[in-house]
């Protein structure tokens, strides 16, 4: 139970990685806010969570508003007592080069990957300052270390990420306010087999491909929300500013 007594926001928290972390989150303690733009996939993981014994409560947002951010945080302080940890994760993918990407796409992107976190963490920032710090979370990406092709809009987000991170890293750090991201390679999501969709590959061949790195295997959401769960809790209480890889050696 490292996070006992803890209350935490996950955006994208419904699906993939936002689910298995909501569900690790309350499993070491925490209360969770599942933030999702789907309300009835939101609604079914906070009922999963109480339903294993923890607390939780379902908000349906769009994260790129900042009236919703606003809503979602106004929610979570109201509704669980507080926010000490923020898991801002919700994302999207479009497998486009620059020629193919519309710029209403490229905008889309950067609203639901970019702009989503900046604007969460304008506004919890105060928050966690007046209590007195807190652990932030960014879903970041092996390619937003390095390029990957078709993916223009994605790779130039994530990298927005990491380095928004170590920003927020360094303006922060003075209140007690830890910015770290994480950064996954393929992991075994419905929104890696869209991948395969948009680009029109066998989705078998596609994530066979996936699997190609040292470890011989796609990443697991679970493996990820732990690295999520070792950044919000004491035990990385030196760590921040970090890009935390968790890709089953692909970058290496």
């Amino acid at each position: 139970m490292r996070l006992e007594n803890k209350k935490a926001i996950v955006t994208g928290g419904a699906g993939g990685i936002g689910r298995a972390t909501s569900l690790a989150l309350a499993a070491e303690g925490a209360a969770v806010a599942v933030v999702d733009l789907n309300a009835d996939a939101a609604d079914a993981v906070a009922e999963e969570i109480r339903t294993a014994g923890g607390t939780a409560i379902a908000i349906a947002a769009d994260v790129a508003s900042e009236p919703d951010i606003e809503r979602v945080i106004a929610t979570s302080l109201a509704e669980l007592g507080g926010v000490n940890i923020v898991f801002n994760n919700a994302g999207i993918i479009r497998r486009t080069t620059a020629v193919e990407t519309t710029v209403e796409e490229w905008d889309r992107v950067f609203g639901v990957n970019v702009r989503s976190i900046f604007l969460m963490c304008k506004h919890i920032v105060p928050v966690m300052e007046a209590a007195g710090g807190g652990s932030i979370i960014n879903t970041g990406s092996g390619w937003g270390l390095k390029g990957g092709g078709q993916a223009i809009s994605y790779c130039a987000s994530k990298g927005a990420v990491v380095n928004m991170t170590r920003a927020l890293a360094i303006d922060h750090g003075p209140a007690g306010i830890r910015v770290n991201s994480v950064n996954p390679g393929d992991v075994n999501t419905g929104m890696l087999r869209d991948e395969a969709r948009q680009l029109a590959q066998d989705t078998n061949a596609f994530l066979a491909e996936a699997a190609d790195r040292p470890l011989r295997r796609m990443g697991e959401p679970s493996e990820v929300a732990q690295a999520v769960v070792w950044l919000a809790s004491d035990d990385s209480s030196y760590v921040t500013g970090s890009a935390l890889v968790v890709d089953g050696g692909g970058i290496a």
